[in-house]
């Protein structure tokens, strides 16, 4: 037996943060930054804001003990590998969720603290004691503090505008350091300077323990979709700490995240005043999202093919018993000769594959395919037929603009080519024995095509299409990824081998 594979825990990062109802900032710019960044977000929430692109037009402060009673649900199950603060916007609630933190030490790490302490506008969004407590409680606490330069001279009681420079951050960041931090990212956005020629933003990320300081540098964006990019940067550290990241490469990820989230952000176009940032930028959306790649293939068929396909006069024949003995004679003798070519196909498609465990899934085909053959054979002598009569039979035009159609695709396409080509016979096949089985309306007793449905509703066929339709989410996985042009490709050949496995039953209606 193959070892069972170890999962790997997936990061968690805790956000404690207020609510953006325009969604760009706070909680909300949190967790879509962490999802983008594939880390798991937990949060708990401190205050509600009534907000949109043009402003807050109403705060609703959470009450502290309430705020308290979320920290500890969530860190005493769940835990954090990174946790990071945002909007605290009284002392009570600050020192409710540092209260909260050192009843539950040990299930945490990583303190990233947002000091979200000054509006927009350059208003003071916190009392004078609440300053003071984040300065005596919580900055001890902390991992990395990312004051942007209004909030770092509140913290230093500094008039607004004393930094003025990269000097001056400098200074600033080796004075916040008194307060307990063992990192300072002071961000540089409200002080752009010009540096060889271009307009650049200058971060500083203090290392106390070192007294070394590190700039952050990035060509400055003109953009008024700058709404959340202190939560989102914060954020965005506490991600990459979770994942196990030294604070310096942390840091040159986040800023870099948040970069690329303001320069791409001019696509989304969302409200009137200062926009969000792209949060989801560094993703690529699959062409099928939302589904699996099988269910994609279903639902790009044009309306009722599939139905066509699957409830076809050949098959409602068979479920009622009424089949011309003729028509599924001509189908049984011709699917013989089709199974030969399909098992071909599989064969190629082993052939095709770059991995032992895709070689044998497709041999398991093979393998199926030869008993399904050996069960036409009984089909067959029961009905007269004998084995050299079936062999001898000739070939439909049918049957081989069908077959030639999968194995074309198996010699000039890729492995998911040849496995789209042979999907509607496997997937339809599957779906017709089990509606048809399941179905009170099925003549059961004296039905000469009782065993035919049987065989494809019974256990071991529903494997083979179990298997088969893993492999064709692992191909796509590799062949398709988010190419729209790749799955169109790949969806017309399903439909084209839809089509074919209609004209194969009115071929055996036909008798031609």
């Amino acid at each position: 037996m193959a070892p069972i594979a170890k999962t790997q825990p997936v990061p968690k990062v805790l956000t404690i943060a207020g609510s953006d109802s325009g969604g760009g900032a706070g909680i909300q710019a949190d967790i879509k930054t962490m999802a983008a960044l594939q880390v798991y977000s937990s949060s708990v929430l401190t205050s509600v804001t009534s907000q949109n692109t043009l402003g807050v037009n109403g705060i609703h402060d959470l009450p502290a003990d309430f705020v308290k009673q979320q920290l500890e649900a969530v860190l005493s199950d769940i835990g954090a590998d990174a946790v990071k603060t945002g909007m605290l916007s009284n002392a009570a609630i600050i020192d409710a969720v540092v209260s909260g933190l050192h009843a539950q030490r040990g299930t945490w790490k990583n303190l990233v603290v947002d000091p979200v302490m000054v509006a927009t506008s350059g208003s003071r969004l916190l009392s004078a004691d609440a300053v003071q407590t984040y300065k005596d409680h919580l900055l001890p606490l902390t991992h990395v503090l990312t004051p942007n330069v209004p909030e770092a001279e509140v913290l230093l009681d500094m008039a607004a505008g004393s930094i003025r420079n990269v000097d001056d951050m400098a200074a600033a960041a080796r004075q916040l350091s008194q307060f307990g931090p063992k990192y300072i990212l002071l961000k540089g956005g409200h002080l752009a300077v010009e540096r060889h020629g271009k307009k650049v933003v200058v971060d500083l990320l203090y290392d106390t323990a070192n007294n070394e300081i590190l700039q952050l540098e990035q060509p400055f964006v003109e953009s008024q979709n700058t709404h959340g990019t202190g939560c989102t940067l914060s954020a965005a550290i506490a991600s990459e700490l979770a994942k196990g990241l030294a604070v310096q490469e942390a840091t040159k990820n986040a800023t870099n995240y948040i970069h690329l989230a303001i320069e791409s952000s001019s696509r989304l176009r969302i409200g009137a005043g200062a926009g969000p940032v792209d949060h989801f930028h560094n993703l690529r959306w699959l062409p099928y999202s939302g589904s699996s790649f099988v269910q994609a293939l279903y639902d790009s068929l044009p309306e009722d093919l599939w139905e066509k396909y699957v409830a076809h006069p050949f098959v409602r024949g068979i479920a009622d018993g009424t089949l011309p003995r003729e028509s599924f004679i001509y189908y049984i003798k011709q699917d013989y000769l089709y199974l030969q070519h399909y098992a071909r196909s599989a064969a190629l498609a082993a052939y095709k594959s770059k991995d032992i465990d895709t070689c044998a899934a497709n041999a398991k085909i093979v393998t199926y395919i030869h008993n399904e053959i050996q069960t036409h054979i009984k089909y067959c002598e029961e009905w007269g037929l004998t084995r050299e009569e079936v062999v001898a039979t000739p070939e439909s035009v049918f049957n081989v603009a069908y077959t030639r159609f999968v194995l074309d695709n198996g010699a000039s396409g890729d492995a998911l080519d040849l496995q789209v080509a042979m999907a509607p016979c496997l997937l339809g096949y599957g779906d017709i024995g089990v509606r048809l089985y399941n179905d009170p309306n099925t003549k059961r007793k004296d039905n000469p095509y009782w065993r035919w449905i049987e065989t494809y509703a019974d256990e071991k066929y529903q494997q083979a299409v179990h298997v088969g339709k893993e492999l064709l989410e692992k191909l796509a996985t590799h062949h398709v990824s988010t190419s729209e042009s790749r799955f169109k490709e790949v969806c017309d050949i399903f439909e084209q081998g839809v089509r074919l496995e209609i004209s194969f039953w009115q071929m055996g209606l036909d008798m031609n």
